[in-house]
């Protein structure tokens, strides 16, 4: 197995919003704000190569959407998914399986582009399998009023419309390992529903890719949940327990908005669990 980070964009986002009901001067001592109250956020994806499979761990924003949506979003580094993987060595072409950890357009924008003719959606891995789960995609599909606006149907949709869709089965328990990609995934459903939370064994090393769980490093206080959640108390005692079991058994967190610490490890502390170390991509691979 060989595992490769895959920037597809980095872009910016509000940190009252990044950081709930956290007051500025506590999280920007983590994550400094611009003048417009911006924070950096990045879109670091995973791809892995293990034997005739070529597997995408989620794949950012995309560039289908209109000037004015990305305008809302400041991005900046100009790294695109394409460019990421074609610098690997890659074609999307290759890719056989995306895994979705949920369906929000920061996470599946990439899935889809726009046809030659500008307005037919089209698949851009056109030979993969695109995972899912049955109940987030239904959550995501039939959207409520708090997440409509993250729940893009031009990224959704046609992917099912393609005939390339699947599902992961749900397991009765949190936890599961799935035969169907040969990863552990954790469920979790304060951020949106049935969220899934990947766990690679590489190498010795146990790769959890957090997603939205923990966004960044800043967010490892338990109490410093996005404004986003959708079940907010819910995320707290998830991330707790997650938080805790990182720190037993020295998970290595890929953490894919972090635009400036790729993936760290954790530690008990008298304050709870906190940084342990920092690492880049190269540094544990």
């Amino acid at each position: 197995m060989t595992i490769h980070a895959i920037d597809a964009g980095s872009f910016k986002l509000d940190g009252g919003a990044m950081f709930g009901v956290v007051p500025k001067t506590l999280w920007t001592r983590t994550n400094p704000a611009d003048s417009n109250n911006m924070i950096d956020i990045g879109a670091r994806c995973m791809l892995i190569e293990e034997g005739n499979r070529l597997i995408l761990i989620d794949t950012g924003m995309g560039d289908k959407q209109s000037e004015k949506f990305f305008s809302y979003y400041h991005p900046w580094g100009g790294a695109t998914l394409e460019n990421s993987l074609i610098q690997k060595g890659f074609h999307p072409d290759d890719v056989t399986d995306v895994f979705l950890t949920h369906l929000h357009f920061d996470h599946s924008g990439g899935c889809i582009k726009w046809a030659e003719d500008g307005k037919t959606p089209i698949p851009v891995f056109k030979n993969a399998t695109y995972w899912s789960n049955k109940a987030h995609w239904e959550w995501a599909t039939q959207p409520n009023a708090r997440e409509k606006a993250s729940f893009l149907k031009e990224n959704i949709l046609p992917i099912e419309e393609s005939g390339q869709l699947k599902f992961v089965e749900r397991p009765d328990s949190a936890f599961a390992k799935t035969s169907a990609l040969d990863f552990g995934i954790l469920f979790v459903d304060g951020h949106t529903d049935k969220q899934m939370i990947p766990h690679i064994t590489y190498k010795g090393k146990t790769i959890v890719f957090a997603a939205d769980l923990l966004p960044t490093a800043g967010h490892l206080p338990l109490p410093y949940v996005m404004g986003f959640d959708t079940r907010p108390l819910l995320t707290l005692s998830e991330k707790e327990k997650f938080l805790n079991e990182a720190a037993d058994q020295n998970y290595y967190l890929w953490l894919q908005h972090d635009a400036h610490n790729p993936v760290i490890t954790v530690k008990h502390t008298e304050k709870g669990v906190r940084l342990n170390e920092k690492f880049n991509i190269a540094d544990i691979l």
